[in-house]
């Protein structure tokens, strides 16, 4: 009996910090670089109160979920939430003197939060409360959600993602370069919805040049249903007129034409140049069009990728969607910036020897010298596959 009443305290826990989990995705968009953060707030096993962190600047995800509980009393409550509360006065004060003060009696912590003001110091002032804690219930997934705000508050460095779409037989393009479609729109949706989801995009010239990439978030709030985490965080967004990424080039002999989607549409959405050429007489036509220019050290005959994450992570950019193409993929692996690979896979086959892989370069001599990458996670989109693998 005491095994069954612990199995059903257990469900309840991870039942309630999932919708913990649905809740913090509404900050898609928004929160960079701060974390998404989740929480609900239960009494006699009932939700009295739920909170997401939703922009930055804003109140943290504890606050929000205390202001929904309508004045009453949260004496024997617990509240769920998927980031160890905060301890210091940041923009916001500490989260944990709100759930101190309004006598919630458990907390339940997701994962602690890397950040050396709060790791573990937070969870200390709840117990020296005489709070009850409990930590990592669905860690795994509560630390997935923030793999990138890990990765920059630890290093000050963007999470980078290289990511490409390929066939079975692993091309990326037919022998003529054509390559619109190659993954399924379910596939495509995925992508954008991560353009909502990381803080910036970026592609290499030659992909600017062959597509006249617009590289925003083209996802439609209506698609989702009502409760839906993406639906909401889009429609939040656009309210805030946000969602779509910055947008960035490496164009290491600034050729970027002036009459390009990208710098037409500078003044709508941030679009950051990244070149080797420091003429500040040729940056002029694209300050003037709402561009921003960065000019870094050159590397084998391209802008130093190494430079460029560190720019970006100055910036208080946490993280980027490398997008195309196979030369600036080199480039990203060569420089040891990626921190997870996305692959998606179609059941397609072009063939032909010509036809390009996803990664160009110089390539490795010896097996033992590639990439060591984790084992994927697989996800089903469409007719396609998304291989995620971290790099080792």
């Amino acid at each position: 009996m005491e095994g069954q009443k612990e199995h059903s305290a257990i469900e309840e826990d991870e039942r309630f910090m999932d919708r913990a989990l649905a809740l913090a995705k509404r900050g898609f968009g928004r929160v960079n670089p701060n974390p998404l953060v989740g929480a609900v707030i239960t009494l006699d096993g009932q939700i009295v109160g739920e909170g997401w962190h939703a922009a930055f600047g804003d109140p943290h995800a504890e606050r929000e979920a205390l202001s929904h509980c309508g004045g009453r009393s949260l004496v024997g409550s617990t509240i769920y939430v998927t980031l160890e509360p905060c301890c210091h006065q940041g923009k916001t004060p500490p989260c944990t003197e709100a759930i101190i003060a309004a006598g919630i009696s458990r907390v339940v912590v997701g994962c602690l939060d890397p950040n050396p003001l709060v790791s573990g110091k937070g969870i200390a002032r709840l117990k020296d409360a005489g709070i009850d804690v409990l930590v990592g219930v669905r860690e795994a997934e509560c630390r997935l959600l923030n793999r990138a705000f890990f990765r920059y508050t630890t290093s000050k460095k963007p999470f980078v993602i290289l990511k490409y779409a390929m066939t079975i037989d692993g091309k990326v393009a037919t022998v003529s370069g054509k390559s619109r479609w190659i993954t399924s729109e379910a596939a495509r949706r995925r992508v954008h919805e991560d353009r909502l989801r990381y803080a910036a995009v970026m592609v290499g010239l030659g992909t600017a040049l062959s597509d006249d990439p617009a590289l925003t978030c083209r996802l439609d709030a209506a698609e989702y249903g009502r409760d839906d985490p993406v639906g909401c965080a889009l429609r939040a967004a656009r309210t805030a007129g946000a969602g779509d990424p910055v947008r960035i080039v490496c164009d290491t002999r600034l050729r970027l034409p002036l009459d390009s989607t990208l710098v037409r549409m500078a003044t709508e959405v941030d679009v950051l140049i990244a070149t080797c050429d420091d003429d500040p007489r040729r940056h002029e036509p694209y300050l003037e069009r709402g561009c921003s220019v960065v000019v870094l050290p050159e590397r084998d005959g391209h802008v130093d990728f190494s430079a460029l994450v560190a720019v970006l992570g100055a910036r208080g950019i946490d993280s980027v969607v490398v997008e195309g193409g196979p030369q600036l993929a080199w480039a990203a692996v060569q420089s040891g910036s990626v921190d997870l690979l996305q692959a998606y896979i179609a059941p397609r086959l072009f063939g032909g020897k010509g036809g390009p892989s996803p990664v160009a370069g110089d390539g490795v001599d010896d097996p033992i010298e590639a990439l060591r990458l984790s084992s994927p996670r697989i996800t089903r989109l469409g007719d396609d596959l998304l291989l995620e693998c971290e790099v080792v």
